[in-house]
């Protein structure tokens, strides 16, 4: 019974990592798919989601059957606690990647904001991708850095949504309000990616330390 409650948690672990890959190859494409007003990276950001979305619902199921039929405690209660709350924010960043996706599809074949825009929102999304990366080593070791130690990117998020805001209250490149509305949007897509992979960190430190993702110090 143990052995075959081990190998389940390795699965899950496994699949946590895989959809980790998969956040983070979205959020690459989209990314792409904004600079080159691309079609191609457009759909495969929708089938990515698809695909992650398809596992999110398989491990929610895997997870309330280990709970229901394993009754873990401690540890083990952790990692399949743990578990289901990660893929939650996974799926969540998939959704908000695959949204910026479609508002690139409704573009087409225009781009959806000026080059000087663009540029911002490319690096939006770049640090977006980054740090889903990083969030999918520390699943995949089940260690996350102490914050002291690892950059978590939210003041540099912050920057490029205030350059953000300030060109587009730039007169010279003044954009329509609903243009400007989509473009925000967009922005506040990619910054909640960002929201939601300092979750991730926080739910792998709790994984790790015990320490509940409310009592550890916030990401500066």
């Amino acid at each position: 019974m143990r052995t075959q409650f081990t190998r389940e948690l390795v699965a899950l672990t496994n699949d946590l990592t895989l959809m980790c890959r998969l956040t983070h190859d979205a959020a690459e494409r989209v990314t792409e798919a904004l600079v080159g007003a691309d079609l191609t990276a457009t759909y495969e950001v929708f089938a990515l989601d698809e695909r992650l979305q398809t596992m999110y619902s398989a491990c929610e199921a895997r997870t309330v059957v280990l709970l229901a039929l394993q009754a873990p405690v401690a540890r083990d209660l952790r990692h399949v606690v743990t578990a289901i709350q990660i893929a939650t924010e996974l799926s969540r960043i998939s959704g908000l990647v695959s949204r910026v996706a479609e508002q690139v599809y409704q573009s087409h074949p225009g781009h959806v904001a000026p080059q000087t825009i663009l540029e911002i929102l490319a690096a939006m999304g770049r640090l977006a991708a980054q740090h889903t990366a990083l969030s999918g080593q520390a699943v995949a070791t089940g260690h996350q850095e102490p914050i002291s130690e690892q950059d978590s990117g939210a003041t540099a998020m912050d920057a490029l949504h205030q350059q953000l805001h300030t060109v587009l209250a730039d007169p010279t490149v003044a954009q329509p309000t609903t243009t400007a509305i989509d473009i925000a949007l967009l922005a506040n897509h990619l910054e909640r990616c960002m929201d939601h992979t300092a979750r991730i960190d926080r739910l792998i430190r709790f994984l790790d330390t015990g320490i509940p993702p409310t009592a550890q110090p916030v990401d500066s």
